[in-house]
């Protein structure tokens, strides 16, 4: 009788452990893809660097990426984001790369601009491409759509951006490391030496060739922070060109990195421990 007592515990309890991994793994999966994805984390940095103009000081800096419109972030959460934004009261806003999921099949094109276009900056919108911005012959369709939404496109160039006083910095942008053809030496041709200058690349890992130009900040996306984190592991998922950089601050030699997470989803339509983010830089001149 006790045996058959016991056997009964065991089955009761193996049960009811069972019950309770399938319970986690479904509120898991429910809290990955529809809680944690719409859970926007607004992180402020203050960037401090003697290169950094004096009227340049408490100038914000507002940055967001990898969208990909059309798998699960959709033109509502676009809308939202801008009006986030738009509350921060940024001066300047950069955007680093990855739209649309895919350019070519995404039906809403004509309604992306109308949105972005309603985001508010003083000193300028800015843009890259990013390998989705790219893929499936999007490179013209994500040009246009940026273009209309009052982004400068940052093809391998740089954007003098220019106060009153007669103080400036540079805005300077690469083409994509997968599917294009970055040069920063040409990006950078145009940059006076000693200027203050922001390098936008969508790929992260190629800080290792901006680093050689002493570029002071590179700002980039494409790593989605991992998009899924495994505790004791670590990032999940890192593609190419992010798979040593992929979520916050780096110091290269005098380039400091900061890679955003991004604010949608690709391949997968999960994120754990990795929020979607909007990043709020703040610039300070040193000493």
């Amino acid at each position: 009788m006790k045996h058959n007592c016991t056997r009964r515990s065991f089955l009761k309890n193996g049960l009811g452990i069972t019950a309770a991994l399938l319970f986690s793994a479904a509120g898991g999966k429910y809290y990955s893809e529809r809680i944690e994805t719409k859970w926007i984390d607004i992180q402020h940095h203050t960037i401090n660097n003697n290169l950094i103009p004096k009227g340049f000081s408490q100038v914000k800096i507002a940055q967001f990426s990898d969208t990909h419109l059309g798998f699960q972030f959709q033109l509502e959460d676009l809308l939202k984001t801008v009006q986030i934004i738009n509350r921060l009261q940024p001066d300047l806003i950069i955007f680093t790369g990855d739209l649309m999921d895919r350019p070519n099949e995404y039906k809403l094109q004509n309604q992306i601009p109308p949105i972005l276009k309603s985001l508010k900056a003083p000193l300028g919108k800015f843009c890259i491409y990013g390998n989705h911005d790219h893929g499936g012959y999007g490179s013209q369709i994500y040009r246009d759509i940026m273009y209309a939404s009052g982004f400068q496109v940052l093809l391998n160039s740089s954007f003098e951006v220019k106060l009153i006083n007669g103080e400036s910095i540079y805005i300077a942008g690469i083409d994509d490391a997968m599917l294009g053809k970055p040069d920063v030496g040409k990006a950078l041709a145009d940059v006076p030496k000693g200027a203050f200058t922001i390098l936008l690349s969508h790929a992260p890992d190629y800080a290792d060739q901006t680093k050689l130009f002493n570029v002071p900040l590179q700002l980039s996306g494409h790593s989605h922070g991992g998009q899924v984190q495994i505790p004791f592991y670590g990032a999940f998922v890192k593609p190419p060109f992010a798979e040593k950089y992929y979520e916050g601050f780096y110091q290269l030699d005098k380039t400091q990195l900061y890679v955003n997470r991004g604010l949608g989803t690709t391949r997968m339509p999960y994120r754990f421990l990795s929020r979607p983010e909007i990043t709020i830089f703040e610039l300070n001149q040193e000493g």
